[in-house]
């Protein structure tokens, strides 16, 4: 993937010429040329262009003779050379607020700046010149575009040239006699990004290297390179319980994505910063995956990393990493940057639009209501936030950090919408795979201070299948509670079968979960929107605290995770045992069983848990059937793993999976999903790794099928490979002190 030949370092005259070395490796790698004066004189002559459709767009613009133009075209430049550090340090003072006003008005400042140093071109205010600097950034993102490789090219060679000045800068700034790149201790050892592609399933990556629909990871596996295994993951299989597992090597006690945590008496959900932090403090031990130097990007929980960027459980540990005043603002002030993110994200809501139209009028079944929030959540989740990861990646490998795991969500969240093989849904894993291509190019460019090996993994699968709601007409909770108060109600209402639109109205702090990760970060940024950011959040978590303590708890809570349902009896503080259900609230759990779009529940029984069908029965501990064994449809591996989470202390009092269709691979999902994961029953439990071939994976790990099972053990493995590069060795020598006698 990478190696140390030809790497610019401390033996560089200068930090700019390390700069300018890093640019062109970098450049040449994802697709650019070298720069020299033919294509500089061609970029002044676009740019002049450019800037002359914007004086005729634009109103309050004038120019009276030709020769202003490229004189205007190098004026605005030097203003943006001139201006920017000054700029982008007073956006500092006031954080994201101050980066966004930065993205908004630099440009204005510097077009408004150029035009008026330059005789011959007029601006009558400064809306005009507001006006006229996005209008001349829009021109130069579209022809950027047409001239670059990819957009995706664009933005890694800005984020690139970005992050070498930081690095730069605060190399300088610790020894200011040595110019160049901060040095590292071990350039030696070779550092580790693992790439989480959120929700792909084994079989979709296989489908699609088979037809060359993804070329990075293609070639990889092609060339021999790289190796594609697939991995088991458990029960339940939600991003909360195989990232903690991954990046911690434990996911004791996490019962579901949502679930009724008995000791606080409240609901806790993952994707919350203060749950999610809960739930690290509960199962890290301060020896995670990245907890030798680090880096969490985007992730629920950190690793015990010392830099966690956007991760949910907000760990305030962070010894450097990007602040707004020297990445987000530089970054977002340049076209590929922000201005290319709007416009990108207006395109894929606009084609959202259209995509959820067109699966109406074709009548694609199963299919859910595309609508509302999520329009904007996907253009999040595909743009802003896939860029900003990209940005984040770069400057942690610019800085020689040891380990880096990002998780772009771009797949899951649109195949949740749109479905597990749907067009849009392999799209987003098209893009996913283009990034992939940009990253191999910046760690085999010698450009980073040490070498780089890529992993490739996700968290779990997904499957298919129409909801719950849709088949019966009414959901999981609405059917608990309405045999609770009347034993003799129905199993379903006005059943709309498989042609029923559901809504999306899915909880909103799942929706939105990501946008709780940028408001956990802004809250830890010391700046003025920081520190108010953070007091918002200390007084509505406070106000949460104190509606939680004030409110009586509920008779029963009915927690969809996917095609996995949870039922709490939530005013009883310890699980409740089949016939203590039965005494309670007869015929509940025989009305479940037998429902059609159940497939099995799990209770616990004296002689320990039980999953139980319409028409049979089996002790999960035992495997004794009597009957037909409810769980034959559901793989070798349902047994186990719904005995090892029935013993959870938060544990539901009763686990729900839905039904599986083995002929269309289809289950029946709890929450308003085409595509979901949580329970077992289809790909949902088929998680991909792909990882360099001349690595090894240790026999003493797999299963009797030859298999990684569950995501513990997953992090087992990959802690090997860390500690064969020579990672960790601090923390080995720490574990073995602490064992000795």
């Amino acid at each position: 993937m990478s190696n140390n030949s030809g790497r610019p370092g401390a033996s560089t005259s200068t930090a700019r010429t390390a700069q300018s070395v890093a640019d062109a490796m970098v450049a040449s790698g994802v697709g650019h040329e070298r720069y020299s004066r033919g294509r500089g004189a061609a970029d002044v002559l676009i740019r002049a262009a450019a800037l002359g459709l914007t004086v005729w767009i634009s109103p309050g613009i004038s120019q009276s003779s030709w020769w202003s133009l490229p004189l205007a075209v190098v004026a605005i430049v030097a203003a943006s050379w001139a201006l920017r550090p000054l700029l982008v340090r007073i956006a500092g003072l006031f954080g994201w607020i101050g980066a966004l006003a930065l993205a908004l008005f630099a440009n204005a400042v510097f077009v408004g700046a150029g035009l008026w140093l330059t005789p011959g071109i007029e601006t009558s205010s400064a809306t005009a010149a507001i006006i006229a600097s996005w209008v001349y950034a829009l021109l130069l993102t579209v022809i950027a575009w047409c001239f670059s490789v990819s957009t995706q090219d664009y933005l890694m060679v800005h984020a690139l040239r970005m992050s070498a000045k930081r690095q730069g800068s605060a190399r300088g700034k610790a020894n200011a006699a040595t110019p160049g790149r901060a040095p590292i201790e071990d350039p030696d050892v070779t550092g580790v990004l693992f790439v989480q592609l959120d929700g792909v399933p084994a079989p979709v990556l296989r489908g699609e290297i088979r037809a060359g629909n993804l070329p990075t990871l293609s070639r990889w596996i092609r060339s021999g390179s790289h190796k594609l295994v697939e991995w088991r993951a458990e029960v339940p299989s939600t991003t909360p319980v195989s990232q903690a597992g991954i990046l911690h090597g434990n996911n004791d006690n996490i019962p579901a994505f949502r679930w009724w945590d008995r000791s606080l008496g409240r609901l806790v959900v993952a994707n919350v910063p203060a749950d999610a932090a809960l739930i690290e403090e509960r199962v890290s031990n301060g020896r995670g995956l990245l907890a030798d130097d680090g880096v969490s990007i985007s992730n629920l929980f950190s690793g015990d990393a010392a830099v966690a960027q956007v991760t949910v459980s907000g760990l305030r540990n962070k010894t450097e990493g990007l602040g707004p005043s020297e990445s987000y603002a530089s970054f977002f002030t340049h076209p590929a940057g922000f201005l290319r993110a709007v416009i990108l994200s207006i395109g894929e809501a606009v084609k959202e639009l259209f995509q959820a139209r067109r699966q109406e009028r074709r009548d694609v079944t199963p299919r859910i209501k595309r609508a509302g929030n999520y329009v904007a959540l996907r253009a999040i989740t595909n743009v802003f936030l896939r860029d900003l990861n990209v940005a984040l990646i770069v400057e942690a490998m610019m800085a020689g950090r040891k380990s880096i795991y990002v998780d772009f969500v771009d797949y899951d969240e649109v195949a949740h919408h749109a479905g597990v093989t749907r067009p849009e849904s392999l799209a987003s894993l098209y893009g996913l795979d283009d990034v992939m291509r940009g990253l191999e190019a910046l760690a085999s460019s010698g450009a980073t201070p040490r070498p780089y090996k890529i992993v490739a993994i996700s968290d779990h699968g997904q499957s298919q299948g129409s909801t719950f709601l849709q088949r019966y007409g009414m959901s999981l909770e609405e059917f608990v509670t309405a045999h609770i108060d009347n034993p003799d109600a129905p199993t379903s209402a006005h059943a709309h079968g498989h042609r029923a639109e559901a809504g999306t109205t899915r909880d909103k702090s799942e929706q939105w979960g990501l946008a709780n990760e940028l408001a956990a970060e802004l809250g830890g940024q010391s700046s003025v929107t920081g520190r108010l950011t953070h007091r918002a959040l200390a007084r509505d978590e406070a106000a949460h605290a104190a509606a939680a303590e004030g409110t009586d708890r509920p008779r029963v809570a009915v927690i969809g995770s996917g095609n996995l349902g949870g039922i709490w009896f939530a005013q009883h503080t310890k699980r409740l045992t089949l016939s203590a259900i039965e005494r309670g609230y007869p015929g509940l759990v025989e009305a479940l069983a037998t429902h059609p779009g159940i497939g099995f529940l799990v209770v616990a029984t004296p002689n320990g848990p039980v999953a139980i069908g319409a028409a049979g029965v089996v002790n999960l501990t035992t495997g004794v059937v009597t009957g037909t064994d409810p769980l034959a449809a559901f793989g070798d591996d349902a047994r186990a793993d719904f005995a090892r989470v029935a013993e959870f202390t938060d544990a539901p009092d009763i686990y729900v999976n839905s039904l599986y269709d083995a002929d269309l691979d289809e289950v029946a999902a709890f929450e308003e999903l085409v595509g979901s994961h949580g329970g077992v029953g289809g790909w949902q439990t088929r998680p991909l790794l792909v990882y360099p071939s001349d690595w090894k994976i240790y026999r003493s790990l797999l299963d009797d099928r030859g298999r990684l099972s569950g995501a513990e053990t997953v992090h087992r493995q990959l802690v090997e490979w860390l500690e064969q590069l020579g990672h960790r060795q601090s923390l080995a020598q720490a574990a073995d002190a602490h064992d000795a006698p």
